[in-house]
């Protein structure tokens, strides 16, 4: 037998061997991560993790919680109960169709006047386009709480108030312009297109830089008048941003709510003329510690949006094939 052959290696020889598989390792974990397959996936791990934690499970949970009746110390399943309750809440489709309005309304006024804004920012006609648009996307960076807080002052029934000063000024008196039907919504729609407008702006001038101006060209070489190249060739191309837009103020609109909270200073309003789902959500779940019904409340926010947004998708033909 081989004395040698049974020999320990010496030490320098061992370290050397470890420090060698120690570097493989490494370099087989860089190899790992680094690889084309690999990379994706640890990109898309965080944000797959989030969407579980923060969207899907607090999702089945309230779809759960819906069908109980949630108490301080224990909980009982009660079936469609909540939801049976909810057909016959005045409150709630007051709630609703405030909420359905207010994003009627919010559509109407903040998905064609940015879209004018954008043209007129693309074009030669506005002169520092930079000062303007950020003065018009300031009002986004406001806090709500401060907005609604000033909105409010501006509001207010007193003869101090900005509004009553400017209707005074023009003859028509005063008005309570918070505890009225009209006025109150006027005042929300007035705070949404104060904030939301350049917003809006924003994403239809990111649309129009995306379309070739060869297009122009031709329609200027064809004699087309500006309002026929913004008919037949911006409109059209504009599309898929308007179709966003509409998509994100759809569900903007019907779950509004901390607009109307800060504007009339809590969840209170007279007559609940500024009453959202949300709102009612809020005053059911938090205020009443009914966390059932208000979790009914807010599935049936989520159906409300999804069948508008799904309609409105279908309608645009979102979903039809490209022809080849």
């Amino acid at each position: 037998m081989d004395i040698n052959a049974t020999r320990m290696p010496a030490k320098g020889q061992a370290s050397s061997f470890k420090k060698t598989s120690g570097e493989r390792s490494v370099m087989n974990f860089r190899k790992f991560f680094y690889s084309q397959k690999v990379a994706p996936y640890v990109f898309v791990i965080p944000f797959v993790i989030s969407f579980f934690l923060f969207w899907v499970y607090p999702l089945i949970t309230a779809f759960t919680m819906s069908f109980q009746d949630i108490g301080a110390i224990k909980s009982e399943w009660i079936g469609f109960a909540n939801y049976a309750k909810l057909l016959k809440d005045n409150v709630f489709h007051i709630a609703v169709f405030n909420s359905v309005k207010y994003m009627f309304f919010t559509l109407v006024l903040l998905i064609p006047f940015p879209m004018l804004f954008a043209v007129l920012m693309d074009s030669n006609l506005v002169k520092a386009k930079g000062v303007w648009k950020a003065v018009l996307y300031m009002p986004a960076l406001t806090s709500v709480v401060i907005s609604g807080t000033l909105f409010r002052l501006m509001f207010t029934e007193y003869t101090t108030g900005q509004m009553n000063m400017v209707s005074a000024a023009l003859g028509l008196g005063t008005y309570k312009w918070l505890k009225m039907g009209w006025s109150g919504m006027l005042a929300l729609l007035i705070v949404a297109c104060w904030r939301w407008t350049g917003v809006n702006m924003l994403y239809f001038l990111s649309g129009l830089k995306s379309i070739d101006t060869s297009l122009y060209e031709a329609a200027d070489i064809d004699g087309a008048t500006g309002w026929q190249k913004f008919r037949f060739v911006t409109l059209p191309l504009l599309k898929p941003t308007t179709v966003y837009v509409l998509t994100i103020s759809v569900y903007a609109g019907l779950a509004m709510f901390l607009e109307s909270y800060m504007l009339w200073a809590g969840n209170s309003s007279p007559n609940n003329i500024g009453l959202t789902i949300v709102g009612y959500l809020y005053k059911r779940g938090i205020e009443k510690n009914d966390m059932g019904y208000a979790c009914a409340v807010g599935v049936v926010l989520l159906v409300v949006a999804l069948i508008i947004n799904f309609a409105q998708l279908i309608l645009n033909g979102t979903f039809k094939k490209e022809e080849k």
